[in-house]
């Protein structure tokens, strides 16, 4: 055996010239399993990045769930509520009552005036308002200030005194109506009929629209 051949090769290799054999060093296990660890760590960190964005091109975030959260009112009852007292009591009459206290037809004077071409139309208005329990007081066509120069459905003319909601009551019969003043005195309001008129609101829509007014729907609690 030459003294150049590797010890335990047996004489199996044998070195000659500038060949030498290729020993291969044998892998390090705590390594292998440090480079598994490292790869399913980062392969974590991509998943999870990846969810971060997707949550932030949807908008969900935890303030914005929280946000939304905060906007549900409680549902559970003020104290008192549930023992009759007197929360309970004073939130019951404030239901109970109209929110609007409106006047009743028969102590509202219309005034019918026509401003269109249509011949009759303020005694045809002024009949059936009276079928409906508002008080009639003058017909006829409207005055030259507005004869021929109302576009739209018509306009309630009052005095600056009168009553907001007897123009409210009187609005439910026909929509689309203005209101305007002037200097009278009295309490009469002047309903004076437009181009764009075509007939009253159906006695079944005016009733609804008039509860709606006396029981208007309350707005959502603030929390």
């Amino acid at each position: 055996m030459s003294m150049l051949t590797p010890p335990g090769m047996g004489g199996k290799y044998r070195v000659t010239g500038a060949a030498y054999p290729r020993m291969s060093r044998k892998r390090s296990r705590p390594r292998i399993v440090l480079a598994i660890l490292g790869s399913v760590l980062a392969l974590a960190l991509v998943g999870y990045g990846a969810m971060q964005l997707i949550d932030v091109f949807r908008g969900d975030s935890p303030k914005r769930n929280t946000a939304a959260g905060a906007k549900d009112c409680p549902t559970t009852p003020p104290k008192g509520a549930a023992k009759g007292g007197p929360e309970a009591a004073s939130t019951a009459s404030a239901a109970a009552k109209p929110a609007v206290v409106l006047p009743p037809p028969g102590e509202i004077t219309v005034n019918v005036y026509n401003a269109t071409p249509r011949a009759g139309l303020a005694k045809a208005v002024g009949d059936e308002l009276a079928k409906r329990g508002f008080v009639i007081g003058h017909v006829g066509n409207a005055p030259a200030d507005f004869d021929k120069k109302v576009p739209g459905t018509g306009i309630l003319l009052g005095s600056p005194t009168t009553d907001k909601a007897a123009y409210s009551v009187l609005g439910t019969q026909l929509a689309g109506t203005t209101q305007q003043t002037d200097t009278r005195e009295g309490a009469d309001i002047d309903l004076i009929l437009g181009d764009a008129f075509k007939e009253l609101s159906t006695k079944e829509d005016a009733d609804k629209a008039l509860a709606v007014l006396a029981n208007p729907v309350p707005a959502p609690a603030k929390c």
